[in-house]
């Protein structure tokens, strides 16, 4: 499902203008990609807010509307001040949504892995994001992994995990992106039973 955003054409190149145009909280943009001519743009910074607040976040498919026109299109790149971090320009990359896409995806964990839990370890996610290649009509959110059986331990790895329909994971099958981490009570057991067990030479005679 697409989220439109309404943009403004005509907009003047130049570090003076860009000021401007945020100063009046709007952001410059580009809309490139499909053959196409990049056609600069201003959106605003609320709408563009809105349109990005969605589980797919800047993975969002967007219906870009300019002077009648309107491009399918996703986020490629966001630039950021570097001190306040607003958002200070936005590339728009146009796309086919019979074409696919290599995006990167969050990932979300599932449930309480109570075996590492009640060992005071932890579960922790090694990869963020996981790359796929999809089409637009195919793209997730995210990708849910259940770590609710996961022993001290474990690890599940890109090729475990079950991506949903239309979609494949591009990486190495062996990539770890869960881990669980055994906790103290875990790595205190060997030693508390290593201390229990008498020495070679201090072991008693059978009666």
């Amino acid at each position: 499902m697409s989220t439109t955003l309404v943009a403004t054409s005509g907009r003047i190149s130049g570090s003076s203008e860009a000021r401007r145009i945020r100063r009046d909280e709007k952001i410059p943009a580009v809309i490139y990609g499909q053959g196409m001519e990049p056609v600069s743009v201003i959106v605003d910074r609320r709408d563009l807010r809105l349109a990005l607040s969605g589980a797919a976040g800047s993975n969002t498919i967007l219906e870009i509307k300019v002077d009648g026109n309107v491009y399918p299109a996703v986020v490629k790149d966001m630039q950021r001040h570097p001190v306040r971090r607003t958002v200070a320009h936005v590339d728009f990359l146009r796309i086919n949504m019979s074409e696919e896409l290599t995006i990167a995806v969050p990932v979300r964990l599932v449930g309480e892995a109570k075996a590492v839990v009640s060992e005071g370890g932890l579960v922790d996610p090694s990869q963020d994001t996981i790359d796929i290649v999809t089409t637009p009509a195919n793209m997730p959110s995210e990708i849910a992994i259940d770590i609710s059986a996961m022993q001290p331990g474990d690890v599940i790895r890109l090729g475990q995990i079950t991506l949903p329909a239309g979609t494949r994971a591009l990486g190495d099958a062996d990539l770890p992106i869960v881990t669980a981490i055994a906790g103290s009570k875990a790595e205190a057991a060997p030693v508390a039973a290593a201390e229990a067990a008498p020495a070679d030479g201090d072991a008693k005679p059978k009666s």
